[in-house]
């Protein structure tokens, strides 16, 4: 049963100052099952955070329709969490506060969102910041908290768009386990945007391998590598198969996006 469906979903940005149209996402369609890891990879300008976007409910598409669960997603939602590879936390608010806040909007009990809020914390590794403002703690922690405002709403969907980009080696190969970790405790359905090809096979059961712009899915690769996984995995022969084989996709559509 899919949890998540795309229809022939397409988005042509309009001619700035009389210039000609940009087809960023030709007509798309794909399915997403509960508890998928899906990773979205691709040149950049591929047209995959546009795709994604238009998922969070953050950019209308030009046709097609998103279902999530059967109904149709027209906008923002509660049920979809969304991580961007920027900081977007509120510097004014504590960590716990960030966190916090879509539960507070929704108006839950104090009580009872303190008490998710605690839960997160301790999940994402966070005990002892709670009070820190986000200008205090380092982009890692930073990420961390913003996961944890994502899931304390408890979406249905996961969405990261390049979450890791801006981190370091070691930082981000961290975030990846931590990630992976609240996947398999939470049975998330996730996707997960990059233009790493290492970080796209170590953390998903699947992934969609985008052309170059104008952007469609042109592979969809399972990620046939046993849960839990550990950084060691990626010495492994299999590991390696799978990175030359994506890497050739990229590849492929570099050169032809270089030759436009």
């Amino acid at each position: 049963m899919s949890k998540l469906i795309v229809e022939n979903l397409s988005r042509v940005f309009p001619g700035v100052h009389g210039g000609a149209a940009v087809t960023a996402l030709q007509p798309t369609s794909l399915s997403v099952g509960d508890n998928d890891f899906v990773t979205i990879l691709g040149p950049s300008g591929c047209g995959k955070s546009t795709l994604l976007r238009m998922i969070a409910g953050l950019d209308r598409p030009t046709s097609g329709t998103i279902t999530l669960d059967g109904r149709k997603i027209t906008g923002p939602g509660p049920d979809r969490g969304m991580v961007f590879q920027s900081y977007t936390l509120f510097p004014w608010l504590t960590i716990s506060e960030n966190i916090a806040f879509g539960l507070t909007e929704k108006g839950m009990n104090p009580m009872e969102a303190r008490d998710i809020v605690a839960a997160y914390i301790d999940r994402v590794g966070l005990k002892g910041f709670e009070n820190h403002y986000p200008k205090q703690l380092s982009g890692g922690m930073q990420q961390r908290t913003a996961i944890a405002r994502a899931l304390a709403n408890d979406p249905a969907v996961l969405l990261l768009d390049e979450p890791f980009g801006a981190l370091d080696n070691q930082t981000r190969a961290l975030m990846q386990e931590l990630l992976l970790g609240i996947w398999e405790r939470e049975k998330k359905t996730v996707l997960f945007v990059t233009h790493d090809i290492e970080e796209a096979i170590f953390i998903a059961s699947r992934c969609l391998v985008m052309s170059a712009r104008p952007g469609r899915i042109k592979a969809d690769i399972a990620i046939d590598l046993p849960y839990p996984r550990h950084y060691t995995l990626k010495t492994s022969p299999e590991f390696s198969s799978l990175k030359a084989r994506l890497t050739e996709e990229i590849r492929a559509e570099a050169v032809l996006a270089a030759a436009h």
